[in-house]
């Protein structure tokens, strides 16, 4: 598993990552980590389940992404792959850096690569075509892909070019034995919505905004509780100041993925304002403490629940009053434990682990191809960009060749194997025994 964004950093992908690697393990599978540096933590660590990961001596450039340098992980990524015996690589995200450049040095050394999209990109904005045309290099040349919802899968083969068919879907879950609905069902004379988000435009902060006022002003018994941080926080601090709602509108700040639950089940409904979506873990989250869902219908947000578990607005401050007062008046409709038990059904981590297992089956199982086969394919990626991929492409193979004169294969110290026993009952950032390693 390659990615920029793991432990002890929070988000989707993170979460992703852990549980799908906790998973694989599970069915007998060996899991190796890599992600760049985070402060001090560096070397090899070992996770829950012997999970191990390797954290490269990779300090992050802007948004927990390394400093692109197309050949300078060459050398880590080789020897990584060849100590560890890999046989596939799958990298997550198409924002990260590291992932990218670890499945190109893959697929030069001729091991399988699978890649998963965790989110939806546009096609106009200079950031969004920027980063279209590196995935398109990227897929250009990968064995198979995976998309968390339909939606998303669309949005990929769309940017990419890849065949609908070497595209799956195998959606996120969530882990029910740590989000679950509180013993006693929380009284409805006061409604309390939680919002727990990163507060940045693309979250759709600039709309609770505008709703959280209008949501007071009709009901005199609604509180708010935000949990999250970032650079839009202020933007809600002022306006909370403005309309006079100190005491019904809680700003938390950033929330540790430990008390999220905590901050959840203190809440009858959840507020999700996104205005661009794949999957959205956090409804899954929310659903599974019981929680009624408000959410704006972006993305593959339709995809992820049951009608009856979750009220859909466009994202227009108008349409989402509208979604809150109707979520208000079924709330009284809504069990807690049973949506818990609908959720353990529907969204299960083993579950997701046996479906990629069948994607890395079809990886495996797919047939070699030679430089000048690979090579064809880049060219198919434009006039221009399909040339200037073939050479990069080409010098890559070239400093891998020198490479293996440089330091044979049979040179690098091949791991052993061994089952890392621990408590099972630790939850995922609590490390055992911590083998700390430099990475020469």
């Amino acid at each position: 598993m390659v990615s920029d964004f793991f432990y002890p950093n929070f988000g989707g992908v993170e979460s992703h990552i852990y549980y799908l690697s906790q998973c694989l393990l599970k069915l007998g599978h060996k899991v190796v980590v890599m992600t760049h540096a985070y402060g001090n933590r560096s070397g090899v660590r070992y996770m829950t389940g012997g999970l191990k990961v390797y954290y490269v001596p990779w300090k992050p450039f802007v948004m927990q992404n390394t400093l692109p340098t197309f050949y300078g992980t060459l050398p880590i990524v080789r020897t990584i792959l060849i100590r560890e015996k890999i046989t596939l690589v799958h990298g997550h995200q198409a924002f990260s850096t590291l992932c990218h450049e670890a499945l190109m040095h893959a697929r030069t050394m001729g091991y399988k690569v699978v890649f998963t999209d965790h989110s939806l990109y546009g096609f106009a904005d200079v950031g969004s075509i920027h980063m279209n045309k590196v995935l398109q290099f990227t897929l250009a040349d990968v064995t198979e892909a995976i998309c968390v919802s339909h939606t998303s899968k669309e949005n990929t083969v769309l940017r990419s070019g890849l065949p609908p068919e070497r595209v799956f879907v195998v959606p996120n879950a969530v882990d029910t034995a740590m989000f679950k609905p509180a013993l006693n069902r929380l009284s409805t004379s006061e409604i309390i919505i939680v919002v727990v988000s990163r507060l940045v435009y693309r979250k759709g902060a600039d709309l609770l905004v505008e709703v959280i006022p209008e949501v007071c002003r009709m009901f005199a018994n609604v509180r708010f509780i935000i949990g999250g941080d970032g650079p839009k926080r202020v933007r809600l601090e002022e306006m909370r100041e403005k309309h006079g709602l100190q005491d019904r509108v809680e700003m938390l700040g950033a929330v540790p993925h430990a008390r999220v639950r905590s901050v959840l089940i203190s809440g009858h409904i959840f507020l999700n304002s996104s205005l661009t979506e794949a999957f959205c873990i956090a409804i899954l989250e929310a659903a599974s403490c019981g929680l009624l869902t408000v959410s704006t219908r972006v993305g593959g947000v339709p995809e992820v629940l049951p009608d009856d578990m979750v009220v859909l607005a466009e994202p227009d401050p108008g349409d989402m009053v509208q979604a809150i007062k109707k979520a208000i008046t079924i709330l009284p409709k809504i069990d807690p434990q049973e949506m818990h038990n609908r959720m353990k059904k529907l969204y299960d981590w083993h579950d997701v682990a046996r479906r990629t297992v069948i994607v890395y089956d079809y990886a495996v199982k797919s047939s070699d191809q030679n430089l000048l086969e690979r090579l064809s394919r880049y060219l198919s990626c434009g006039s221009w960009a399909g040339k200037l991929f073939c050479l990069v492409m080409i010098i890559d193979f070239l400093l891998w060749y020198l490479l293996k004169l440089w330091q044979p294969d049979e040179n690098i110290e091949v791991v052993p194997d061994f089952t890392l026993t621990c408590n099972r009952d630790q939850g995922p950032m609590h490390d055992t025994d911590e083998e700390r390693k430099g990475l020469k």
